[in-house]
């Protein structure tokens, strides 16, 4: 409950925030102006931003235009915002970015007509407002373009075609707070000078000099002579950019120096003064944010998409080379299948035994056909030891000889056989490792859309061997919701004894509430993945009851995550009771979650879970798999099960039940799995359990959860009454685990 609230109060005060930011960039852009001309960027908020922050732009403009007395002068801008606000509050779900910037447009248009026909104007005067609505419509189409973007996934994304609306905006921003200026300070020239130096510490040349470059573009749209006191900006910035990632104060030092060097070789007089202290202004304001600047928020190119190709590329051509390697390895098989001959039987026995014989004339030469249907028939009487000697070999000398070289014969062609049998066999397991193999290549060469973070990678590397660890590689990144993930690689004996240490250092760096999972090495190296804690937890809670007569119970249960934010619940069964039981179960269990910590897809991981149980012994031994996986930045669920008992769901005040009929692993080849995603909500329920607990218990079961999310008393009250269902519970062993996913 106190988590609920909390969240809760988060998510309230970031709405306050971003309704009082709205209300004051209404304030400030409201009494602003480009050219001459007041400035639309205050109409182009509203129409762009979403309605309940339209409401708050147009609360703030009004405010300044009753605090300055300005409101008839700013009736068209006043009007038009009108407006926007009644088309917003009429059809604002169903407004694209396009619709907002025509909206926009033509609210200036019949705005201005409407008081250019009351005050007498000019009629030339509608031609301004035509441009000048359609200037204000498409700075309203790029702003809602970003507020579209910037909903969707929450970050700021510069490397695609937005980066346009973004430059736009920006532009006009710019060009707008140039023309505020205080006593000693010009608004414009400070944000100008803090963005462009915050880009060129962080982004190298390249953001600085565009940074600068569209600050002095929006100051030269404001005046000319802003932009003559702002045209430092790109060369500072360019400057300044070779000094990314040094010491913030040094880059700020030299931003500062070469700024006012350019401004003094280009002539400072009595109107230099605001824009040179908005520029130090705008330095100190650097220093304040930098400590605590995150790429998180920004995705500002991709720099890597070529080596992804090229990777991606490789490895898929290595998936498809080694798919047609096992293609030609089964025509092989099958050729050389044809190849072999069928062992002679009679030939064989006939020449052991035929050979020496004084009638071997009379009997394959006189009665051939008659001696070859006794052969027969003696080759098909083999292990029979009441049949009859064949009629057709009634004068033979040598019957003793016969049945004896023709059970030798016999024994020989079915070890013949079973070496064949066990041949095919595993040429269909080495042709379905292969496949696996396969498999396994080709989902790794699939790239997920995830961030690279050199800076983050960089800070964590430093931090790590400050206090004596040095790890091989490290990657940081952000995944698409921008959680924070890190995977870590170190040599084997070169290791840390205790990961939680790692990951305290990297949390007390970051500054983030970090967690990490299972390590899992190689004959080498060690990784560990340290992530931001996700937006929701898990809480698992199992139980278990051993059948008779059984001092370990057969089901092995597990819960882990894969270090990418999902977390993984399995539950195996044994085949019988007891401790071989166990071991079967543990196995399988132990290598699926060894097998997702390292990456593998549950599909490939289950198929190739069960050739490892196929081929690991002559004894029969199996084990159901029965999992969940989920994605705790979504609360996305996917169920897996080979073999296993049904699943039950509460989602939505529903109750649904989850079964497929597959094999449970190590019986037949292929793996026979089952994978199916369902929706799943903050507060849902689930209840899985092994083949102890009879489907008699399923509406018992259904009652529970509609009446209870108190998963520990769900569970023991499922295993207090498992006996009660089924009459032959202690023939087998019971375990069930209820899961629940709560937010963070």
């Amino acid at each position: 409950m106190l988590k609920t609230e909390t969240a809760g109060k988060s998510a309230v005060l970031g709405q306050s925030a971003a309704f009082a930011a709205s209300a004051a960039g209404g304030f400030i852009l409201s009494g602003t102006s480009i050219s001459g001309a007041a400035s639309f960027v205050s109409i182009s908020l509203v129409g762009a931003v979403p309605l309940p922050y339209t409401a708050a732009v147009f609360a703030g403009s009004l405010m300044r235009y009753i605090i300055t007395g300005t409101a008839a002068a700013n009736a068209v801008h006043f009007a038009a915002m009108i407006i926007c606000l009644i088309v917003k509050l009429a059809f604002d779900s169903s407004l694209t970015p396009r619709k907002c910037g025509i909206v926009t447009a033509v609210s200036i248009i019949l705005s201005g007509g409407a008081v250019t026909a009351i005050i007498g104007e000019s009629p030339m005067k509608l031609l301004f407002y035509a441009v000048y609505g359609a200037l204000a419509g498409f700075t309203a189409y790029c702003g809602a373009t970003i507020a579209d973007g910037v909903g969707r996934r929450a970050v700021i994304d510069l490397s695609s075609t937005m980066s346009c609306a973004y430059a736009v905006v920006y532009t006009m921003i710019s060009a707008s707070l140039c023309s505020v200026n205080f006593e000693l300070l010009n608004l414009g020239a400070a944000v100008g000078a803090a963005v462009t130096l915050l880009a060129a510490y962080n982004y190298g040349y390249t953001g600085g000099i565009l940074c600068g470059a569209l600050t002095a573009c929006g100051a030269f749209l404001c005046s000319p002579s802003a932009g003559a006191h702002t045209v430092f900006l790109p060369a500072a910035g360019f400057l300044t950019g070779y000094l990314s990632r040094r010491k913030s104060g040094a880059a700020a030092f030299f931003f500062g120096a070469s700024g006012f060097f350019f401004m003094a070789v280009s002539g400072i007089n009595s109107g230099s003064l605001p824009y040179i202290v908005g520029m130090f202004a705008g330095i100190a304001a650097f220093m304040a944010v930098s400590p605590y600047y995150s790429d998180r928020w920004v995705i500002t190119g991709a720099e890597n998409a070529a080596l992804h190709e090229i990777s991606g590329s490789r490895m898929n051509f290595l998936a498809g080379s080694i798919g047609n390697l096992r293609t030609e390895s089964g025509k092989i098989f099958e050729a050389l299948e044809k190849n072999v001959p069928e062992t002679d039987i009679i030939g064989k026995v006939s020449g052991r035994v035929c050979k020496n014989c004084h009638r071997r004339a009379a009997c394959w030469n006189g009665s051939r056909d008659a001696t070859i249907r006794g052969f027969y028939r003696m080759m098909n009487q083999v292990g029979d030891d009441k049949a009859e000697f064949p009629y057709e070999l009634e004068e033979c000398l040598r019957r003793d000889e016969l049945k004896k070289y023709f059970g030798q014969a016999a024994n020989e062609r079915t070890a013949e056989r079973l070496i064949r049998m066990k041949l095919t066999e595993g040429q269909k397991l080495l042709s379905e490792q292969i496949r696996i193999t396969e498999e396994i290549i080709r989902s790794a060469s699939e790239t997920d859309d995830v961030r690279h973070s050199e800076t983050v990678s960089r800070t964590i590397q430093l931090k790590l061997r400050k206090f004596g660890f040095t790890a091989k590689r490290i990657i940081a990144y952000y995944n698409y919701h921008g959680r924070l993930n890190a995977e870590l690689y170190f040599d084997s004996e070169d290791a840390p004894e205790s990961f939680l240490r790692i990951c305290d250092l990297i949390a007390d760096e970051l500054h983030l509430d970090m967690e990490y999972s299972e390590p899992v090495s190689t004959a080498s190296e060690i990784r560990v993945r340290v992530y931001e804690r996700p937006k929701y937890s898990l809480e698992a809670y199992g139980a278990s009851v051993c059948a008779e007569n059984s001092r370990e119970t057969g089901d092995t249960t597990a819960v882990f995550s894969d270090g990418t934010g999902c977390s993984y619940v399995v539950l195996s069964d044994g085949m019988g009771t007891g401790r071989h039981a166990a071991l079967e179960s543990k196995m399988v269990v132990s290598m699926f979650r060894r097998l997702i910590g390292s990456g593998i897809g549950c599909e490939s991981a289950i198929r190739l879970i069960n050739s490892i149980m196929l081929a690991k012994s002559s004894e029969e031994g199996f084990a159901t798999l029965d999992a969940v996986k989920i994605d705790l930045d979504t609360c996305g669920l996917t169920v897996i099960k080979s073999g296993a008992s049904a699943t039950l769901i509460r989602h939505r005040g529903q109750v649904m039940k989850i079964a497929s009929p597959t094999f449970p692993i190590g019986i037949v080849q292929p793996a026979d799995a089952f994978s199916s995603s369902y929706e799943f909500d903050e507060g849902d329920l689930i209840i899985m359990f092994s083949d102890g607990v009879s489907e008699g218990e399923y509406r018992f079961i259904k009652e529970l959860l509609m009446q209870s999310s108190d998963v520990k008393m769900i569970v023991d009250e499922i295993c207090a009454k498992a006996e009660l269902f089924n009459k032959n519970i202690h023939s087998d062993d019971v375990t069930v685990i209820g899961i629940k996913v709560e937010r963070s």
